[in-house]
């Protein structure tokens, strides 16, 4: 049964919906699938021989059979320990109530996400407003000598972190494997007031002037001219730019 319960638990957020990629990244579905076929298999594996031999000594008795004999010490040893039940907690919670995605609360604890410097940047489009990561507009304002985000709007998308004094951040949580080792990537917005925590945003803007554009003095911060609220999005921790 406790087999079973984890199996189904474990397929009904990875097989039948995309739950898990509240917990871990987006490759890691088909394994989680494999992972609940197994426990399932091996469940009903388990329980179609006692079924058999069950229905089998009922037959040949015309009773129905004890569920355990007693011991050599007077005790039944087929029976599972009550308190070995409680393992199967974590699969009734995924199966009722699926625990949300991480949010502001774990990026105000978080280690911050260091950016790899980039070799090179692609060409910004010649007009408009520009779709960025926060991971390559943070790259462009501290590494892009060309200064390339000089006078241009861009617009993110991320989740709001709340700060002190009213500030706020537009964040990001990014994952190697799972939601246990997750880094934030925050950009600090300026001028606009704060939504509610947790909320998803995508916000337009201009780089916000603070040290030299295009070297590691300059802060990634935005001047916020608009802002949107959106839904989670289907992977909250893939880092890409907001579909237009």
């Amino acid at each position: 049964m406790l087999l079973l319960l984890m199996g189904a638990a474990i397929l009904r957020v990875s097989l039948f919906s995309d739950i898990c990629l509240r917990y871990v990244k987006e490759g890691l579905q088909p394994f989680l699938i494999a992972s609940g076929l197994v426990l399932v298999g091996c469940a009903l594996a388990g329980a179609l021989p006692q079924g058999l031999r069950f229905i089998r000594r009922r037959e040949s008795t015309g009773s129905v059979p004890a569920v355990a004999a007693p011991g050599p010490d007077g005790h039944e040893h087929a029976h599972v320990p009550g308190i070995a039940w409680l393992l199967a907690a974590p699969a009734l919670v995924l199966l009722m109530f699926a625990p949300p995605a991480l949010g502001s609360y774990t990026a105000a604890r978080d280690s911050p996400k260091v950016v790899e410097d980039y070799d090179h940047f692609k060409r910004l489009p010649a007009q408009g407003p520009v779709p960025l990561s926060l991971t390559e507009f943070t790259a462009r304002v501290q590494q892009d000598r060309a200064k390339s985000l000089q006078g241009r709007t861009v617009v993110m998308s991320g989740f709001v972190t709340p700060g002190k004094g009213g500030r706020w951040d537009l964040t990001r949580l990014l994952v190697a494997c799972c939601a246990a080792d997750s880094q934030s990537l925050t950009v600090p917005m300026h001028g606009f007031p704060a939504p509610p925590a947790d909320t998803w945003v995508k916000v337009t803007g201009t780089w916000h002037p603070s040290g030299a554009l295009g070297t590691a003095s300059a802060a990634p911060a935005l001047d916020v001219r608009s802002l949107e609220r959106i839904p989670q999005p289907l992977s909250p921790y893939k880092d890409q730019p907001p579909a237009p």
